[in-house]
């Protein structure tokens, strides 16, 4: 089974990972940061809700139009059948309801297939079974934090992976907490027809450019699942430890916010139109923030703003294919990354640059703002961890410099507007940064901006310093360094995220949003034909449902890395946006 045969889906609350043989093979209750109810993904021992033909063939899966709604489709000897998997979501009482409930509704389609159900969770990481008590139309599932418990309409003698015959629709609703207590099927169709309206309309909303719609379409709807509803934040991924390719060794819990994927998946949501998502992102930023009082800034913070839980190993796990080790927590957490100063003023920005944010842009937020760009000023040019998060050899990362002048650039910006006084010494500072990053991190024989100060290196970071504005966009350096990672980075199409040694060796596959980050700066320096057809490169990938992971092998379209992975439909979108026509142009 590859990444491209599963899907996912979710309710801003809690998400499930599908595949195309009707398993439910990752499932974390009550959050995304919770221990998996479901983790075969990462073990064949890990526990799977499954609903599949007697024969265990595989199906079709699509996404109902414009919808988190998956339909996984089977077609057999004795007839035809489809399930349909969501979590609810919709308005009610003027609130979202979003109950952390996986539903799973059966139906056949023609003859009389027969297939195989089976629920077996687990109890988290231990990998223990629950015990069972078994009702008159339920299966509690014993030994959870909270009740866990599968209501259904078909008969419970069955539900033990034995073949029986599929005659009617069935219904299958999978809760933690609050146990359903109303009658199943008119619940299991009222849910249904809400959360259909509910995506419909959201996509309705959201601006697409003119041309990757149905891309930009299923990544915004993808982007959507990564937000923590209750406190705003976006995390990196939904899963935890699939390699970033074979025997490599990379295997990271991408459960959490990073502060480095701010400002870049802001963007991503202003170019959709989606306000309220940016508020909610925004408001959890400022939590963070409040936390710090001296902007000791984490690079990465759990989804209710705590510091994010220390990095460990699972050695009961065997890991996504057998690639190992399985891990929860993430390091990174501890690492000194200076560019999380620059990301968070570029984030914070908005409240003083649109008028939709105007009562948020109080003196304690603009105190905030000029605190992060003098650290961002005290930091510049000083080693850190960078963006890539190595693990050893910390030295000045231009990319970070870069960002800390992003900070002191765009506070005087605002300091212009709010806060005069202090404008020149701030834009004095951001002059001053950048003049380091052209006399310390210039290759003298490429021209080129380069990875760490006084080196000679490329990575993909550095195509930011074009979309940032660094320098104008007809500066040969610029122009150089899109030219020099373009040619250095390149990977079957692709682009790595650099070429060196790291703490695992050389990067194997492609970095996904790298690309992306390609297409914005060829679109940046005007060479819009180019970005169009770099763009065009997204559709190379053999992704049935439209998905993204963080890493893919261009040799063979393989998609590998955290699945999917919100940074990469971050990029899409910015891909997309970019290389579009205006819309008066197509008619």
């Amino acid at each position: 089974m590859q990444l491209a045969d599963i899907g996912i889906i979710g309710n801003c609350q809690l998400s499930a990972h599908v595949t195309h043989a009707g398993s439910m093979e990752w499932a974390c209750m009550p959050r995304f940061d919770s221990p998996p109810v479901f983790g075969a993904l990462l073990d064949p021992d890990g526990g799977r809700f499954s609903i599949a033909p007697a024969d265990r063939r595989v199906g079709v899966q699509r996404y109902l139009p414009n919808t988190n709604i998956l339909e996984t489709r089977f077609v057999c000897d004795d007839g035809a059948f489809r399930v349909l998997d969501f979590a609810p979501r919709f308005m009610q009482h003027d609130r979202s309801f979003r109950p952390t409930k996986l539903i799973r509704i059966v139906e056949p389609l023609s003859g009389t297939p027969r297939i195989r159900v089976l629920c077996d969770p687990v109890l988290g990481w231990s990998k223990k079974r629950p015990g069972r008590e078994i009702g008159s139309h339920h299966i509690a599932f014993l030994g959870f934090d909270a009740h866990l418990r599968l209501t259904t309409d078909a008969p419970l003698t069955y539900l033990n992976d034995e073949p029986f015959a599929l005659t009617d629709r069935m219904h299958f609703v999978l809760s933690w907490g609050q146990p359903v207590e109303e009658p199943l099927v008119p619940l299991c169709d009222r849910f249904l027809r809400e959360t259909t309206r509910y995506w419909q309309t959201w996509v309705k909303h959201c601006a697409i450019p003119s041309v990757f719609q149905e891309e930009v379409i299923r990544a915004a709807l993808t982007l959507k699942l990564h937000c923590f509803e209750d406190t705003g934040a976006i995390v990196a991924a939904l899963t935890t430890s699939i390699p970033e390719s074979p025997g490599s060794g990379r295997t990271w819990d991408y459960r959490y916010c990073w502060l480095r994927d701010t400002f870049y998946t802001l963007g991503a949501l202003r170019l959709l139109g989606h306000f309220e998502e940016r508020e909610g992102f925004l408001h959890y930023l400022l939590n963070v923030a409040s936390s710090a009082p001296n902007l000791e800034l984490a690079p990465l913070y759990g989804i209710d703003g705590k510091p994010c839980p220390p990095e460990r190993t699972l050695e009961n796990w065997v890991g996504y294919k057998g690639e190992g080790p399985v891990r929860v927590g993430n390091d990174a957490a501890t690492h000194l990354q200076h560019d999380v100063f620059g990301e968070m003023v570029l984030a914070l920005a908005p409240i003083f640059l649109d008028a939709r944010f105007r009562e948020a842009a109080t003196p304690p937020v603009l105190d905030l703002v000029e605190r992060l760009a003098r650290r961002a000023i005290a930091v510049a040019g000083q080693p850190d961890a960078g963006i890539w998060e190595f693990r050893s050899r910390w030295r000045p990362q231009t990319f970070s410099t870069v960002m800390c002048w992003a900070a002191a650039d765009r506070a005087a910006r605002i300091a212009r507007r709010f806060r005069p006084e202090h404008a020149d010494e701030l834009g004095a500072a951001a002059n001053n940064i950048r003049n380091l990053i052209l006399r310390e991190a210039v290759d003298p024989k490429r021209n080129c901006l380069t990875a760490d100060h006084g080196g000679t290196e490329v990575d993909a970071a550095l195509l930011q310093a074009v979309t940032l504005n660094l320098l104008p966009a007809d500066d040969p350096r610029l122009i150089a360094t899109v030219e020099c990672v373009r040619t250095d980075l390149d990977h079957g199409g692709w682009l790595r995220r650099y070429r060196t040694v790291d703490d695992f060796g050389i990067p194997a596959v492609a970095f996904t949003i790298c690309t992306f980050w390609l297409v914005d700066a060829l679109a940046r320096i005007g060479r819009i034909e180019e970005a169009r057809i770099v763009m065009e490169r997204v559709r190379s990938i053999p992704s049935p449902l439209g998905l993204l992971s963080e890493d893919v092998d261009p040799t063979s379209g393989t998609m590998w890395g955290n699945y999917p992975q919100a940074y990469s439909h971050v990029g899409l979108i910015h891909g997309a946006f970019a290389v579009a026509p205006k819309w008066s142009e197509v008619g």
